[in-house]
């Protein structure tokens, strides 16, 4: 199953940012494919914070918009994992455990709860996101 991050959700919704079409793209291939798709619970504020901030580059997302993306998103499959009992303790572990610090414990609660949901594979355009073992993840956009 394909777990996509915040990052692509923002531009497949952003017409101009420059990773638009290529996002997009991405979101589609994977709810067209066979292994399933979806998004940790932690992303839809992430998105929500971006795309409808009054400094967001361009003009910002009404909340009527922002939903109704994310809303056509689950229509079309995609699924929502959310964080399971004990969560929170395998979360401190494993930063604890990969040293992770500052606001990379961001993209780990993202890519916890994405593995924990069945996620095998997390697409994402940060080279520099924090995974758990077992949880690949790949630049769609590369």
């Amino acid at each position: 199953m394909i777990a996509i991050d915040t990052n692509l959700l923002v531009y497949a919704h952003r017409e101009r940012t420059p990773q638009h079409r290529r996002a997009r793209k991405a979101i589609e291939l994977a709810s067209a494919g066979p292994r399933g798709w979806g998004m940790a619970a932690a992303v839809l504020p992430e998105f929500w914070s971006v795309v409808t901030h009054p400094a967001s580059e361009g003009r910002p997302s009404t909340p009527t918009q922002a939903a109704a993306f994310v809303r056509a998103l689950t229509d079309a499959g995609a699924m929502l994992w959310l964080p399971g009992p004990g969560f929170g303790e395998r979360l401190l572990q494993i930063a604890s455990d990969l040293d992770v610090k500052g606001p990379r414990i961001f993209d780990l609660q993202v890519a916890l709860a994405a593995f924990e949901g069945g996620a095998t594979e997390l697409w994402t355009h940060d080279a520099a996101f924090v995974t758990v073992p077992g949880l690949r993840v790949s630049d769609p956009l590369a």
